[in-house]
């Protein structure tokens, strides 16, 4: 039977058991009624615990305590494990895969036990510094690095976001720059290269339960749509449009790295085959059965190691072109700079033959679904054919028997024109045009159709034309 006791005439202490604690009873700042064990049995104990509520809610009734900021003192105490809990839900409900939750609460424990840490308040930027150093001295990936930092601040800067800690402590932290040295430098497949494999591939056994021929496909469909073994698993029957004109494979947003819908065309030709390997399967039934994850770059390895060998058997009666071929880098799994083949290879091959195809690098980022293009140019950039030769050609003339002397003023006209009879008033429009849109300098002819000039050249395709001068143009940007 529960006893009761008043203090203070505004709260109650009680028991619902004899042997138990007193529990506490008083009204908070909003009116509103709370209960809270004491945990003690000792009456005077729990009278000044209560008379300590009682306090607490006046006070924060006056405005003298803020409730925010004692709700972030509360927090603050509260163990890593209870917020990393939260971190994870609120990861999941974002629709993040399991692996990279698990890839980024792994890191973050690492992180917290490395250093001791007992409470969210503890971290400290000059630790992740610190820690991002030593996995530099360690040999680490810069890649590798900057992925462990960012894992690291997002978890403070979501205690910050949502009021658990009044300011993140990471915030002063900047990750290594990307694409620093990497710890697996892939390489591409050449179209030689490629060829070899899928006849030896569709000429030799099966592996891993995989028909000969799925591989095969397997391998073309990976180069011509870029998309990763992952995503490659995720397809079905349904997922293929191959009888559109142009004919493409959809991957749904949960099976893509960037949790994006992905649309990937193809050509006619491996429309034709997926056509024929998929005829009797069902919409739902996968397109490749492909083997357990590990295990994906084993298969690739074992027809790569196929490939090589037929290749070189092919000059076995020749010795001198045998070792010739023995000692290239030809279909070798890992070349002579350590640029290595895996699985991923194949979507590298992917944009590396759209660039060296003369795609633009905008149209390789769309294929090749980067966040930016700065990320294609950063992998394929290289491999972009002619681009320097291109710019250098659009450069003016510069001979001076058959090309005017170009001014400083940025025109090569004989006559003065109007912004170098009057220069200031042209840099106050040139201003004026460059603060409002962006302004870009193109090569352009000017030709003066009332009073011909008595100066002349003669362009490369034969046109005799005005002297060239350099107009700058506004463009909307």
């Amino acid at each position: 039977m529960a006893r009761k006791r008043r203090s203070n005439g505004q709260g109650t202490l009680f028991k619902r058991n004899a042997r138990g604690p007193w529990l506490a009873a008083w009204f908070e700042q909003t009116g509103k009624r709370r209960e809270r064990s004491t945990r003690t049995t000792d009456k005077a104990a729990a009278e000044r615990i209560l008379a300590k509520f009682v306090a607490d809610a006046a006070l924060r009734r006056a405005g003298v305590v803020n409730p925010v900021v004692e709700r972030m003192v509360e927090q603050s105490r509260l163990p890593i494990e209870v917020h990393l809990v939260d971190f994870e839900a609120k990861m999941t409900t974002e629709g993040r895969t399991d692996k990279h939750i698990d890839a980024v609460l792994k890191i973050i424990r690492r992180f917290a036990n490395r250093e001791g840490y007992t409470g969210v308040m503890d971290f400290s930027a000059d630790a992740l510094n610190r820690y991002a150093e030593e996995k530099k001295r360690a040999d680490a990936a810069g890649n590798t690095i900057r992925s462990h930092v960012r894992k690291i601040k997002s978890f403070t800067k979501w205690l910050t976001e949502t009021g658990k800690i009044p300011a993140d402590p990471l915030i002063s932290v900047k990750p290594p720059a990307a694409n620093t040295r990497r710890k697996l430098e892939r390489r591409m497949l050449l179209p030689e290269e490629f060829q070899w494999l899928r006849r030896t591939t569709e000429a030799g056994p099966d592996r891993y339960g995989i028909p000969r021929n799925e591989r095969a496909l397997l391998y073309a469909t990976a180069i011509q749509t870029g998309l990763r073994s992952g995503e490659l698993r995720s397809l079905t029957r349904g997922s293929m449009f191959l009888n559109d004109a142009q004919p493409h494979i959809r991957c749904k947003a949960g099976s893509t790295k960037n949790r994006k819908p992905a649309c990937q065309y193809i050509k006619s030709s491996l429309a034709i085959q997926l056509k024929e390997h998929l005829s009797d399967r069902m919409p739902t039934a996968p397109v490749f059965h492909m083997p357990p994850t590990r295990r994906v770059a084993d298969m690739l390895h074992q027809d790569l190691a196929a490939a090589r060998a037929a290749w070189l058997a092919e000059r076995i009666a020749d010795p001198d072109e045998y070792i010739k071929r023995e000692q290239s880098d030809f279909l070798l799994i890992e070349n002579h700079d350590g640029e290595r083949l895996d699985f991923h290879s194949l979507r590298h091959t992917c944009g590396a033959w759209a660039a060296m195809g003369g795609a633009h690098p905008k149209e390789v980022q769309t294929l090749m679904r980067h966040s930016s293009i700065v990320m294609s140019m950063d992998v394929y950039g290289h491999l972009f054919p002619g681009q320097e030769s291109q710019t250098i050609h659009s450069l003016p003339d510069m001979d001076l028997d058959e090309a005017p002397t170009l001014r400083a003023t940025g025109t090569c006209d004989p006559e003065p024109t109007e912004h170098q009879q009057y220069p200031q008033q042209w840099q106050r429009e040139s201003a004026r045009h460059s603060a409002s849109r962006c302004v870009e300098t193109e090569h352009t002819t000017n030709v003066r159709a009332e009073k011909p000039t008595s100066q002349s050249a003669m362009m490369g395709d034969g046109r005799t034309v005005g002297a060239p001068r350099f107009i700058a143009r506004p463009r909307p940007c």
